[in-house]
């Protein structure tokens, strides 16, 4: 049998995390290091792995249900390799050291379960109550795979050069840095846009760090239903991203 699909091979590699391909990462596991991956990304697996939902524990859980940022994660380990995607994102491995990163959790697709995660809030730089936007923050030693939608830009923030970003298209920073929520009008017209120009809320950027974002204002339709028509099947209306994501300060 010939194919051109048969260029499309397992990329052998020693890496423990590897990109298959510009959507799909590759995790080997040696039985004694497991990942933390979003429930339901896996595609494949070769060898003896295992796949479990992580608990969540009391705090985990409250902290969700108020603050509505969070990570549903299974637990992979085993000895073998696994397969992860999510919707043809677009994936990114990165290290994560001392420095620590804040990223929203709609954009994590695996990561090393040495990590440790908790939820933060970015106040707004008018101070109104309800207007910050949590997302999670994620510190100690370990890989973190990030997804976007097309390839995105990574902007490096110094004393000297600040960074002013769009709240939509924000994916993840660098958490050592100042943050503020902000928007380009007076006071009195704070929960309006920007006149006509369809500009809204975004952040800015102080210290020195990275700054990632992505050519898109819209989160991948994590919560689409297939099966609940045309419009669901593409994350669309009220089964995709904003019609999930109602009353986030960041649309």
């Amino acid at each position: 049998m010939q194919s051109p699909l048969f260029a499309f091979n397992d990329q052998q590699t020693q890496e423990r995390w590897s990109l298959q391909n510009k959507q799909m990462l590759r995790v080997a596991l040696g039985g004694h290091d497991d990942i933390l991956a979003r429930r339901g990304s896996m595609i494949a697996y070769q060898g003896l792995v295992e796949f479990d939902a992580e608990y969540q524990s009391r705090g985990q859980a409250h902290s969700r249900s108020r603050t509505g940022e969070g990570l549903d994660l299974m637990r992979c380990h085993g000895q073998g390799t696994v397969y992860l995607a999510n919707l043809a994102q677009h994936i990114h491995v990165m290290d994560v050291d001392h420095e620590g990163l804040t990223v929203d959790g709609s954009y994590v697709l695996a990561m090393d379960s040495s990590l440790h995660q908790e939820v933060i809030a970015v106040d707004s730089l008018y101070g109104i109550s309800g207007s910050g936007k949590y997302q999670l923050n994620i510190t100690g030693q370990g890989k973190v795979a990030l997804m976007t939608s097309g390839m995105p830009l990574l902007m490096r923030v110094t004393p000297d050069t600040y960074v002013n970003c769009d709240a939509d298209a924000i994916v993840a920073w660098s958490t050592g840095l100042r943050v503020q929520l902000q928007a380009q009008t007076h006071s009195s017209g704070v929960w309006r846009r920007r006149g006509s120009t369809g500009e809204g809320w975004e952040l800015s950027f102080m210290g020195s760090g990275f700054v990632l974002v992505q050519p898109s204002e819209l989160l991948p339709p994590q919560n689409a239903r297939i099966g609940s028509g045309i419009a669901a099947q593409y994350g669309m209306g009220q089964q995709g991203a904003r019609g999930q994501n109602q009353g986030n300060v960041w649309s």
